[in-house]
Parts: structure tokens; C-alpha cells; sequence
């Protein structure tokens, strides 16, 4: 039907001796379009503007039009809460520029549009198709696991034309094992809504040297964090690690829980123990779509696979996440040479491609120093060496960056002798003088002790002494007396 209305509308023009133009515009639904209509002026004569809209049954419609005395008449039915969508600015009439300019357009605008400019003796018609696109996602918010379908619209449809499809800018590649793909008109997408289909879908039309476009946001709900299952999370013996499991904030939470699966069955889980230490989040302190737990002291047997479950409206969603866990091996090399040999172990190396060992000390005011690099999953080391001495700290790498690290500390033997272990150690010289020091306080104050007690017994005879020699006194002055008598 289209096709035989524009064969009509040519023959018109060629009967009429018309100059006659066919242009194909593309325009997303709701936006707006600029259908062209420029005709070259040659005189300043009034022109008279008629723009019309083929409809199905072969009649044309007028949208607008404007005589030669400058009178304008608006078409019924382009009207949008009492303003008119479709409009012919007068400032580029003095160019020639007819073009029609219209807003919020609808799927139903598709069609053949004529634009004829009379000057004069001179008759000029322009014919545009207006293709309207419009990309529609059923449901557009989807939880996670559902059916989803995306649908590009073209209205007409063009037949022959190239369709596309970006998601997030870049260039959707469907998986042939969940994806249909189907030429009719219009072009479907279907996918099990996840992560990796989230975002901004836009469907590319190119037709006959022109290209359309029109997108469409597809939001998909469920557990955010981790994104995937399989996610592997790193953590040393001894430290705390958090176990996330985030949903969408707008999510009705019916009931979630955490379980650790046993090794060896990949594909039916079978839930285990979980840790003791394992503390599931207190939910007065975190929000409703927060079901993330940790473990408070993780030991070297908690490494494995845990997951965490929720149902919503009905659906139970479920993430597995796996905790490789971390610590270093020490084992003696030579105990004459008091060499000792640290190993960087980890419960699954897969991910790991690169060891690198970084020596830290740290001084007596509590600064920190780092020392050289060394590469390798394995570090022979001298116990009895004072360069030794401190915090070793292993860091693994995979190809995205550095996955974790774990710390040993290294402590030195008694071997130490000559005069670097003197001399390049402060703290025993500080601790041998306090000694020595408090030795010789000691000693001072028994001394003291002593000549305190041997002065009160010294002072003890000489009162005596001085009670004596009075009685002696007393009795020759009486035997004096007794003689002058």
C-alpha cells in the first residue's frame, strides 16, 4: 500500500511538472523529527506551503499549510494537550527551508509524508518517509533468572534493511543456547535476565544509507553483589573476611540463609558444617537487602564454597562464592646455618599467576620500613642474620592486579655473636645498662641498710655508759662528805 502511494505521488509530480524528491528519515518514538523540504528561490515572490500525510486508504491529509497572504491552518489530530506537535518555523522560509518540524512523535506517524512549495508558476513537492523506531522490553524490570524479551519496532518496516544491536555501547554478541534471534517486522531478543544483560539496549536500523536508532533500559533485580557465581574471595589464616551477598535495594525479602557446600559435588551442591567462627550479620545493624556474613578468625580448613539464598515473591536466588584462604609454611633448611625456608600456600592457585615477598620492619618509635622485592612462591632466609628480622609479607597477583597478600614474622635465634650482634642492637645494650644500674641501687641501699642498723646498736651502750658514770659520781661525793666530817 505504501509502495503504491508513492508511485501515485511520482506520477503526480510528473504530470504536474513538478520537481520531485524522496527522502528517507528515521526517528525514535517520543522524540523529535525534522522532515526536510528546501527548494532553491530564485524570485522574492509569496509562496504558498502545503504539507500532507498519506494515509492508509490512499488519502492525503493536511498537517499544515500556509497560503501566499500568510494565513495558516493546522490539520486535526497533531494537537497534544492543546499545543500543535507538528509546526514550520518562519525564520528559514527566507532560505527556502520548508521543512516540517515535528514533536513527541508517535508509532502511528510512520508513513509518506508530501511537501509541496508554490512559487509562482514554479511547483516544487518533496516526499519524505518517516520511519518511527521503538524499542520495547517485556518485562522492562526483571528479576533475576526470568524470561526476557527485547523488541525492536520499526514502523513501516523497512524490508532489506541491516538490524543491529548495542548494549551498553558496545555491540551485543547473543548466546546461541539462550538467545532467538528472528527476522520478521520487527527483530526479537530473548535472554535470561542477569547482570550481563542489564543496561541500555539500543536497536541500529540502516536502510538505504541512513541509519536510526532508538534504545530501551533493561533493569534486572536480584543479588548484586557478587555479580557471579564462582567469585573468589582471598583471605590469610588468622584474619577476619566478609562474606558479601547484597540484593536490590527494592526487593520484598521473604527469608534468606547461608550454607557451605560440600567438596566434590559441582552439579547438585550439597550443603556441609559451616565454620564455627562463621557470624551471619545481626540484622539491627544492616539494611534489609544486606544478608552478607563473615567469618571472625578463618583457619586454613574453612577454605571452599559457600552460598547464600534468598526468596523473593516466590523465587529463591542463590549465590556461590568461593573463599581461598592463604598462610605461609615455615621448614628448617640447615640448623647449623640457621637457614629456614617460607612456602606461600594457598587452597587454589588457579587464578594465581605471579608471588612476590616484601620485607617490613619496623623501628622503635614505631615507624615502618620496606625492604627489596623478591619474586617467587618460595623464600630461603637466615634466621640468625639481624637483616632478617621483622614482618615477611607474600603477595599473589592474578591478571587483574594483586588478589591478597599474608604476613609471617620471623624471629632470630640465640646465635647471635661477634660484634655486629653488639653492636647493631640497641635494645639489649639498653636493657644490659637498666640492668647494671638497678644492680648497683640494690647494693647502695643494703649498705645502707647495714650502716643504719650498726649505728642503732653503737648508740645503744653509750647511754649506758652515762648512767653508770653518774652513780659513780654520786657516790664519791658522798664518801667525800663523810670524810670532812
Amino acid at each position: 500500500m505504501q509502495l503504491e502511494i508513492l508511485i501515485l505521488g511520482m506520477i503526480t509530480c510528473l504530470m504536474k511538472g513538478a520537481q520531485c524528491e524522496v527522502t528517507e528519515v528515521f526517528a525514535e518514538a517520543g522524540s523529535k523529527v525534522v522532515l526536510p523540504c528546501k527548494c532553491s528561490s530564485s524570485t522574492s515572490l509569496p509562496v504558498a506551503i502545503i504539507w500532507s500525510k498519506a494515509n492508509s486508504d490512499s488519502v492525503h491529509s493536511t498537517i499544515w499549510r500556509m497560503q501566499r497572504s500568510g494565513m495558516q491552518y493546522w490539520g486535526s489530530g497533531w494537537t497534544q494537550k492543546g499545543i500543535q506537535r507538528a509546526r514550520c518555523p518562519n525564520s528559514q522560509f527566507e532560505r527556502g527551508d520548508y521543512s516540517l518540524q515535528i514533536n513527541s512523535v508517535r508509532e502511528e506517524d510512520g508513513g509518506f509524508y508530501s511537501c509541496r512549495v508554490k512559487q509562482g508558476h514554479q511547483e516544487t513537492q518533496n516526499v519524505v518517509m518517516l520511519r518511527i523506531i521503538k524499542v520495547t522490553i517485556s518485562p522492562s524490570v526483571s528479576i533475576w533468572g526470568e524470561d526476557v524479551s527485547i523488541t525492536c519496532n520499526v514502523n513501516p518496516w523497512p524490508h532489506g534493511a541491516n538490524v543491529g544491536w548495542t548494549l551498553n555501547n558496545s555491540p551485543f554478541v547473543p548466546q546461541t543456547d539462550m538467545t532467538a534471534i528472528r527476522q520478521t517486522p520487527e527483530q526479537v531478543v530473548r535472554e535470561e535476565a542477569n547482570p550481563r544483560v542489564a543496561g541500555n539496549w539500543t536497536c541500529v536500523v540502516g536502510y538505504k544509507g541512513k541509519v536510526g536508532r532508538a534504545s530501551s533500559t533493561l533493569a534486572v533485580k536480584g543479588i548484586l553483589k557478587p555479580s557471579t557465581d564462582s567469585t573468589k574471595l582471598y583471605s590469610a589464616v588468622g584474619s577476619e573476611v566478609n562474606l558479601p551477598c547484597v540484593l536490590s535495594s527494592d526487593l520484598k525479602l521473604s527469608s534468606s540463609g547461608w550454607e557451605k557446600l560440600k567438596p566434590r559435588s559441582l552439579f547438585k551442591p550439597v550443603a556441609g558444617r559451616l565454620p564455627t567462627t562463621f557470624s551471619p550479620s545481626s540484622p539491627s545493624s544492616q539494611t534489609p537487602w544486606d544478608i552478607s556474613a563473615s567469618l571472625k578468625e578463618v583457619k586454613f580448613e574453612d577454605e571452599g564454597r559457600y552460598r547464600c539464598s534468598a526468596t523473593i515473591e516466590g523465587q529463591q536466588l542463590t549465590r556461590i562464592m568461593q573463599l581461598v584462604v592463604a598462610k605461609i609454611e615455615s621448614s628448617v633448611v640447615s640448623k647449623k646455618k640457621g637457614s629456614v625456608t617460607l612456602t606461600c600456600q594457598l587452597t587454589d592457585t588457579s587464578e594465581v599467576t605471579d608471588y612476590e615477598w616484601v620485607h617490613v620492619v619496623y623501628g622503635l618509635n614505631g615507624t615502618q620500613s620496606v625492604g627489596s622485592i623478591k619474586k617467587g612462591k618460595t623464600l630461603i632466609l637466615n634466621k640468625m642474620s639481624e637483616e632478617n628480622r621483622g614482618e615477611w609479607v607474600c603477595r599473589f597477583y592474578g591478571k587483574q592486579g594483586i588478589l591478597g597478600n599474608v604476613t609471617h614474622h620471623l624471629q632470630l635465634t640465640s646465635g647471635l655473636t661477634g660484634e655486629k650482634s653488639a653492636a647493631g642492637s640497641p635494645n639489649i645494650a639498653a636493657i644490659v645498662a637498666l640492668s647494671l644500674l638497678l644492680l648497683v641501687l640494690l647494693l647502695i641501699l643494703a649498705q645502707m641498710y647495714k650502716n643504719h642498723q650498726r649505728r642503732k646498736r653503737i648508740f645503744q651502750f653509750p647511754a649506758l655508759e652515762t648512767i653508770v658514770h653518774t652513780a659513780s659520781n654520786q657516790q664519791e661525793e658522798r664518801e667525800r662528805s663523810r670524810e670532812k666530817k
